[in-house]
């Protein structure tokens, strides 16, 4: 479990490099919030490097593919 100042640099992060969103953009923001959320919970806690991987989530292109009988998410 992440503490609270973890949980504040990840909402600091998202917010900020969501900022040009629009608010109803909730794919692509849960889509950064997961890849940061990830890093964190891999050991990253640095500020920059957590921006530098919201921002790669957010140039990301993502598309729904089917796979066999599954939907799945991905990444281009």
């Amino acid at each position: 479990m992440l503490d609270a100042a973890i949980t504040a640099l990840l909402r600091s992060v998202l917010d900020e490099v969501c900022a040009s969103l629009p608010r109803d953009e909730t794919g692509a923001r849960a889509h950064v919030a997961a890849k940061i959320l990830e890093a964190a919970n891999t050991g990253e806690k640095a500020r920059e490097r957590l921006k530098h991987i919201a921002r790669e989530a957010l140039s990301g292109t993502t598309r729904n593919v089917r796979a066999g009988s599954k939907n799945v998410v991905q990444v281009i």
